[in-house]
């Protein structure tokens, strides 16, 4: 499943229903005056946030939304039904803007969040309110109004509570395929991760959490390159950062000054990104003996004057992982508490 999905819809509320010219006649009423009942408003559309959908598929098929348009007045001061608004349902973590404008119209983030994206149209007014002492005969109506019309642009964000951050090639894809049941592509060059993916991690009953394997960043991230911008804008919603470090990068770069560039593009993007839990996770363990890997991980530690938790793993023979997840699954938990 992608971590960005987007679909273009077009919204019609309702129209609100015309004012109803009448006048009362009965037998023993001849000239009973005006009746005429007020329209009924125009429907309206809502969004609204469903944690059982996670794409916005549905809508990539189905484009166009309309709302029942409210009825007419009646005679003898009968207002007309209104009509019945709609609700869309869309994945927790949607975004919706108006295409024209590029407003952001909602930002969907809880279960059951509802947002009026297009209003239905007001009601008319009957001839029944426009009598008065001086005019007993009104035959002025006011009809209803149109029902709000919009371009949306909906923008699915998933809200995983785990961020996986580093270098192309930091092994990023091959932790997520150890530890959930997500299956990314992963090869030996850069950006094998185009579209980030989702895993949910269970670390026992009833005790899950979503991670997600997001593009590689580069120098120049925050100014657009590579895939940073695609990245970047969304990690801001994650609790917890992984920040994966090769320690034996392929192209033999220095693993201290991969880290230090990554935590740049961070904060030149958005320095709250630094103010998040972020753990150090030195990776590829299993490419070197024991002893070698833990001197060569005390090293990087040592060089980075790093005062947060590490954590020394191998995504591909899932060498502490398991230690990993648990560790992540209690501080979740701890920040949902407090």
């Amino acid at each position: 499943m992608k971590f960005i999905d987007e679909a273009k819809i077009k919204v019609e509320a309702g129209n609100g229903g015309n004012g109803c010219c009448s006048f009362l006649r009965l037998k023993f009423m001849p000239e009973g005056g005006p009746d005429g009942g007020n329209g009924g408003s125009g429907g309206s559309i809502f969004l609204r946030a469903n944690e059982g959908l996670n794409t916005l598929v549905d809508y990539r098929y189905t484009r166009s939304h309309k709302a029942k348009n409210g009825e007419k007045g009646r005679g003898r001061d009968c207002s007309g039904k209104a009509g019945e608004d709609l609700f869309l349902n869309v994945p927790v973590g949607t975004i919706v803007y108006d295409e024209d404008t590029d407003e952001i119209i909602a930002d969907l983030t809880a279960d059951g969040q509802v947002a009026c994206v297009a209003q239905g149209g007001n009601g008319g007014v009957g001839n029944a309110k426009f009598k008065s002492s001086v005019n007993r005969s009104p035959t002025r109506t006011i009809p209803g109004t149109p029902g709000e019309r919009r371009n949306l642009r909906l923008e699915l964000k998933v809200l995983a509570d785990v961020g996986l951050v580093g270098m192309p090639n930091a092994g990023k894809s091959t932790l997520i395929h150890a530890v959930s049941a997500a299956r990314p592509k992963v090869a030996d060059y850069p950006f094998t991760t185009l579209h980030p993916n989702l895993g949910v991690v269970r670390v026992g009953q009833h005790q899950s959490f979503v991670i997600a394997d997001i593009p590689g960043l580069i120098e120049g991230a925050a100014e657009g390159a590579g895939l940073g911008i695609r990245f970047l804008k969304h990690i801001s919603r994650t609790i917890l950062l992984f920040h994966l470090v090769d320690i034996l990068p392929l192209d033999g770069g220095d693993p201290v000054q991969q880290f230090n560039s990554i935590t740049h593009e961070l904060e030149k993007y958005s320095p709250e990104l630094l103010a998040k839990e972020r753990w150090l996770v030195l990776n590829k363990i299993d490419l070197l003996f024991p002893d070698e890997a833990k001197e060569r991980c005390d090293d990087i530690v040592r060089r980075l004057g790093w005062k947060g938790k590490v954590f020394f793993i191998s995504g591909l023979s899932q060498e502490g992982t398991q230690e990993l997840m648990r560790a992540a699954m209690a501080f979740l938990e701890q920040s949902k508490i407090s």
